[in-house]
């Protein structure tokens, strides 16, 4: 595509601190999401994803909180998810400082929001998060399927179906996260990947999976624009500058 990779270091949020499990069990500490945003700003991230995985009401106060102190100090673009459920959420997230909003359970019941998204706050803003896994339902015509509740459960949806829909209704970048890939540092799921890459036309974030710098390698060949990972950075197995070098040396262009 010849645009520059984007690495993005992935923050899950939970009672302001931030979490990292296996498809989103057994959650570990892994800290405070102002100071670990800080840490990767530093190292060389070209964005920072927050998503508040507990997105219970009680939450929002505390992610909104997070947001605002962490875009006093950090100078990436930020995109902040969960729990996004109205044109109001993400007019009070953009508040606060975010600079894109990511949805995904609140689209699934009520795909229209991503069209009123879209147009009150323009294309460049939403990010379509699909949490999605291999299927062999008869909804899941191309084999893949989208999940809800940290992949527990099926929405019914064919994965792709779906990524179009939401590049049809204005969304402007996937989030294509594997939920049998997630958290697992295998690799990421490159032939799922590859078939979503095929009919999305817009800018496609490859997350789930990363284990090694040769993972993100991998990934990239596939042609994505971004790719997304969250335990290698947080308990230090790799960092962000080392991922950049492996993927230059590897002739891939980074940022």
């Amino acid at each position: 595509m010849g645009v520059a990779l984007r690495v993005i270091p992935c923050l899950d949020v939970s009672g302001g601190r931030v979490v990292k499990g296996v498809h989103f069990e057994n959650l570990a500490d892994a800290g405070d999401p102002v100071e670990l945003a800080s840490r990767y700003g530093a190292e060389g991230a070209d964005e920072l994803t927050f998503l508040d995985v507990s997105a219970s009401v009680e939450d929002r106060g505390t992610m909104i909180d997070v947001v605002t102190r962490t875009a006093e100090q950090v100078f990436i673009p930020l995109t902040v998810g969960g729990g996004v459920r109205s044109v109001e959420d993400v007019a009070r997230l953009l508040g606060a400082g975010a600079d894109k909003i990511s949805v995904n359970t609140a689209a699934l019941s009520r795909p229209e929001l991503l069209t009123e998204i879209a147009s009150e706050f323009g294309s460049q803003v939403l990010v379509l998060s699909v949490d999605a896994r291999r299927s062999a339902e008869p909804h899941a015509a191309s084999g893949y399927e989208v999940t809800t509740h940290g992949g527990r459960r099926s929405a019914g949806v064919d994965a792709l179906a779906w990524i179009r829909e939401g590049v049809e209704r204005g969304v402007g970048e996937i989030l294509l996260n594997s939920m049998d890939h997630d958290g697992t540092t295998k690799g990421f799921d490159l032939e799922m990947t590859a078939a979503a890459r095929e009919i999305c036309s817009v800018p496609l974030i490859a997350s789930g999976g990363a284990g090694t710098v040769e993972d993100f390698i991998n990934v990239a060949r596939v042609g994505v624009d971004a790719v997304l990972a969250a335990s290698v950075f947080h308990f230090g197995t790799l960092t962000i500058g080392q991922v950049k070098d492996g993927l230059r040396e590897a002739g891939i262009t980074v940022r």
